[in-house]
C-alpha cells in the first residue's frame, strides 16, 4: 500500500485536499515519479537455476505440440486482476476470460494467460490468495504465468500491523514453486497448482514468442537493479532472432492517465538494455494503471513499437484518462513534447482483458471488455480495440 507520511499533519496551515489531475501538470505520456510510494524491497533468492527461463513446453505440453503444427500460439493477457473492496470486477473479468478461452480462432483456442502483476492487494498477502486469485479462477481452464507488480511485493502496513513476512514470499510460493504439482495452502479446496517460474523475472519460451519478464519492485515508477539490468540485456541479446520479443513490466513506459502516468525510469531500463544488447523488443506490455491504453512509439527509421497497458483487470477502481485544457482525451493523441508517441486507443469506464495471436510474421491484439456489475452477467465479452504488428518489418498493419 503506498504510505504517504507528512510530519506537519499537525501544523497549522498545512491542510490537504484533493490530488490535481494530471493535465496540472502537463500531458506528458512519460514522468518522473508523481508519488513516493514505498521504498525498493529485496528480492527473494531464485527457484531456478539461471538464466531464469521457463519452457511453456513444460508447462502445457500437448497445446505447444498443437501450437507448432497449427503455425501459431493464442492466449490471454491481464493486469491489476485482485478484487480486494468488490469482487465483482474481477469475477465479471474471469468470467468474460472463461468464455472466450472456449473459443477458437486461427490457432486454436487460448493455451495460456500471462499476468503484469499486482495479483493480490493489497499487498500481497497470503491470506489473499484464495479469494483474489484462486476462487476467481476457479473454473478458468489454463495455466496463469506472470510476473509480480507493486502490490504483490510490497510490505503491508496498515497503521498498526507492520507485516514480518519477506517481500513477495506468497507470489513466490504460488508461482514460483520448485516442482510441479505443488498445491499450495492458499489454493485450499481450488485443484490448481502452483505455476513452477524460476524467478520473479523470468524469460518464458513459447514456439512463437519470447517473453521476458520483468520484475519493476515496488517504488512509485519502478526500480530495477544492476543485476536485473544485466540479466535483462542478456536475455535480449539471447533471443532467438525467428521470433518476436515481448517484454512485460508492471511500470508503465507510457501512460496518459489521470492518476500515475508512464515512468522515465523504465523507458530508460529498456532503453539501456536494448543498447547493450544491440536488440530491440517489438512489443511492451504492463499494467499499475488500471485502465487499457495503446500507444505506438516510431523510432528515426520508421519501425513501430507499440506499448500497451492491461490493468483493466478486475481491481474495482478504474482510472480515468488526463484531460488537456478541460477537455476529454481523444484517441489518436500525440503529447505536444512527444512526437514520436501515438495514444491509438484506449478503454477508462470498463474493466476487461486482452487476447493475442502470434505467428511467424504478425502479432494480433484484440482487446475486450466485459459487462459492467449492473448489466447482465450473460452478456459477452466485448471487442474494444483491435492491433497488428508485422513484427518482422516492425510495422503496424492498418
Amino acid at each position: 500500500m503506498s504510505k504517504h507520511h507528512h510530519d506537519h499533519h499537525d501544523k497549522p496551515g498545512h491542510h490537504q485536499f484533493g490530488t490535481p489531475m494530471a493535465e496540472q501538470r502537463g500531458v506528458h505520456s512519460q514522468m518522473a515519479p508523481l508519488s513516493v510510494g514505498s521504498g525498493f524491497q529485496p528480492l527473494p533468492p531464485p527457484t531456478g537455476a539461471a538464466p531464469y527461463r521457463l519452457d511453456l513446453a513444460s508447462i502445457i505440453p500437448d497445446q505447444v505440440a498443437a501450437m507448432r503444427s497449427s503455425g501459431g500460439m493464442c492466449m490471454h493477457l491481464i493486469a491489476d486482476t485482485g478484487g480486494v473492496l468488490d469482487p465483482t470486477p474481477q469475477e465479471l473479468v474471469a468470467a468474460g476470460m472463461i468464455t472466450d478461452a472456449a473459443i477458437a480462432g486461427t490457432y486454436g483456442k487460448p493455451a495460456f494467460a500471462y499476468h503484469c502483476g499486482d495479483v493480490i492487494y493489497f499487498d500481497g498477502q497470503a491470506s489473499r490468495y484464495y479469494a483474489q486469485f484462486y476462487l476467481p479462477y476457479e473454473f478458468y481452464p489454463l495455466p496463469i504465468l506472470g510476473i509480480p507488480g507493486n502490490h504483490d511485493g510490497d510490505i503491508y502496513d496498515n497503521g498498526v500491523v507492520v507485516d514480518t513476512v519477506p517481500s513477495l514470499t506468497a507470489f513466490v510460493n504460488n508461482f514460483c514453486a520448485a516442482t510441479a504439482g505443488t498445491h499450495t495452502p492458499e489454493a485450499m479446496d481450488i485443484p490448481r497448482t502452483a505455476m513452477t517460474q524460476p524467478n520473479v523475472y523470468f524469460t518464458l519460451d513459447t514456439p512463437f514468442a519470447t517473453f521476458i519478464g520483468l520484475y519493476t519492485n515496488v517504488p512509485e515508477g519502478g526500480e530495477v537493479q544492476q543485476d536485473q539490468r544485466d540479466w535483462f540485456a542478456g536475455e535480449l541479446k539471447a533471443a532467438a532472432p525467428d521470433k518476436p520479443i515481448i517484454v512485460a513490466m508492471h511500470h508503465p513506459i507510457h501512460s496518459l492517465d489521470a492518476f500515475h502516468s508512464g515512468s522515465a525510469t523504465m523507458a530508460a531500463v529498456l532503453a539501456e538494455a536494448e543498447a547493450a544488447a544491440g536488440v530491440s523488443a517489438h512489443m511492451v506490455f504492463a499494467g499499475h494503471v488500471h485502465n487499457y491504453q495503446r500507444f505506438t512509439e516510431t523510432d528515426a527509421a520508421g519501425n513501430q513499437k507499440p506499448f500497451i497497458v492491461a490493468g483493466f483487470g478486475g481491481y474495482h477502481n478504474l482510472h480515468r484518462m488526463a484531460r488537456v485544457n478541460g477537455q476529454d482525451i481523444v484517441a489518436p493523441f500525440t503529447p505536444p513534447d512527444e512526437p514520436n508517441v501515438t495514444l491509438e486507443a484506449f478503454v477508462d469506464d470498463r474493466f476487461g482483458f486482452l487476447r493475442l495471436d502470434i505467428d511467424g510474421e504478425i502479432i494480433r491484439v484484440k482487446s475486450y471488455s466485459v459487462p459492467r456489475p449492473q448489466e447482465s452477467y450473460r452478456a459477452p465479452p466485448r471487442l474494444r480495440d483491435t492491433m497488428a504488428l508485422n513484427w518482422k518489418t516492425r510495422r503496424l498493419i492498418s
